[in-house]
């Protein structure tokens, strides 16, 4: 214990920001930007992606659907190197280690929230769609004003969860020199030679403190939403009220 005090009390700025301000910023400050940016922009595509994947229409269903898959049935790493060497083929220049990892996380995420948000869609009561059908609003108009607001509400600790994840899948980054905290880390123990152990065990704890304030965070979320769903019950099938029948 007394070497990871050490080594984050001497190395503390590297892990932290990397070589900012007297060089590119890295650290943990990289992995937190690649994080957000990577769930800020997956989420818009996450969205379209699962209105695909529950959509009636089979042009629609289809390409979602393959999408989803070849994504999610693709290991991360190798999702990366496919990026790292297509890009710049189809852009005719070569992009960063950062942009290529950040492309790679809006794809990747988006089709696992894209999972998320369809489970959310086809969890809630059948009912709804049919009332609001029923009252004259158009598929699009159901889909954005009844049924994703109360979706995307209902899966939020799932979408906090996924983020936690998308944390953990930053630290690939190191293999196209991402300067993330995996990479900070590895430059420290460049430095020191003789203290591998502690300090990936150093990585591994910051990891582990950083995902678990955040699963924490998600099960509070859960919570409040269950007490909300208690505090307010809703029918999950309305039946439509008969009209008075008039004699003759």
């Amino acid at each position: 214990m007394n070497d990871i005090y050490d080594i984050i009390r001497d190395n503390w700025v590297l892990l932290l920001v990397g070589q900012y301000p007297h060089g590119p910023l890295g650290g943990l400050a990289i992995t937190l930007i690649l994080s957000v940016l990577g769930l800020i922009l997956a989420f818009p595509v996450s969205v379209l992606l699962a209105l695909g994947r529950v959509s009636p229409l089979r042009v629609l269903r289809v390409p979602a659907t393959v999408i989803v898959y070849l994504a999610r049935g693709v290991p991360l790493v190798m999702f990366i190197f496919w990026v790292y060497f297509f890009v710049p083929l189809l852009i005719g220049r070569t992009v960063s280690g950062f942009t290529t990892m950040l492309i790679t996380l809006v794809i990747y995420e988006a089709a696992y929230l894209a999972e998320v948000i369809r489970a959310g869609i086809e969890g809630l009561p059948r009912g709804q769609v049919e009332a609001s059908r029923a009252l004259g609003m158009s598929y699009l108009q159901t889909m954005f004003k009844v049924v994703l607001p109360q979706a995307l509400y209902n899966m939020l600790p799932a979408m906090i969860s996924q983020f936690v994840s998308n944390i953990k899948e930053t630290s690939l980054g190191y293999v196209i020199s991402v300067n993330e905290l995996t990479f900070a880390a590895n430059q420290i123990n460049s430095m020191l030679l003789t203290k591998p152990f502690p300090v990936f065990v150093m990585l591994a704890l910051i990891y582990f403190v950083l995902c678990f304030m955040l699963t924490r965070m998600a099960r509070v979320v859960e919570k409040r939403i269950a007490a909300k769903r208690a505090a307010n019950p809703v029918n999950p099938a309305p039946q439509a009220q008969a009209a008075p029948v008039v004699a003759a």
